[in-house]
């Protein structure tokens, strides 16, 4: 059997067995989305803006997904607050005391559909942990600490629209029953 057939047989036995691509993106239309910054209840100046970008940029990354500024002309309204910014250090050597640093973001999101539908994501499940490297400058730990922040809400953003996706072919099915056309 040649290379080429039996690359083919992997790649169906492979996707027979209901492996998927990591990162893929699921098969859904999210439609239009209004998106409001969530408010920010940390210290960290600026938070709310950092999560609302990255819920806008993983919305962008998605297939049949519009953002829309008048949530009226919304198809799933997405608002939240951001809970909470908690940071401790990770890893310590005697010589220079701290190596790395670990921050965790909590964010309390919610979307609510044209037709009453809602989608919350919680405390416990949008959490999400992420290091950094520790500095003696402290403007190389901010922009650490920074990116960190960034990489962390990208986390989340696309945890919840995950969640929102699982929703929506539900709410468009709901809707279409409703209405026989």
């Amino acid at each position: 059997m040649s290379f080429c057939a039996r690359f083919a047989w992997l790649l169906l036995a492979l996707s027979a067995c209901g492996y998927s691509v990591p990162g893929a993106l699921p098969d859904t239309r999210l439609g239009r989305l209004a998106i409001h910054a969530p408010e920010n209840h940390t210290a960290y100046e600026g938070l709310g803006r950092v999560v609302g970008d990255a819920l806008r940029r993983e919305a962008l990354r998605r297939p049949g997904c519009e953002l829309v500024e008048d949530p009226s002309r919304a198809d799933w309204v997405l608002t939240g607050r951001v809970l909470r910014v908690e940071g401790e250090s990770a890893s310590l050597s005697p010589v220079v005391l701290e190596l790395e640093r670990e921050l965790t973001l909590a964010l309390e999101l919610r979307a609510r559909g044209a037709d009453g539908r809602e989608v919350r994501g919680r405390r416990r499940t949008l959490r999400e942990t992420e290091r950094y490297l520790s500095s003696p400058d402290p403007e190389a730990r901010r922009k650490n600490r920074d990116e960190a922040l960034r990489r962390a809400a990208h986390v989340l953003a696309a945890r919840f629209l995950d969640r929102v996706a699982e929703a929506a072919p539900a709410a468009a099915e709901a809707a279409g029953a409703e209405d026989p056309a």
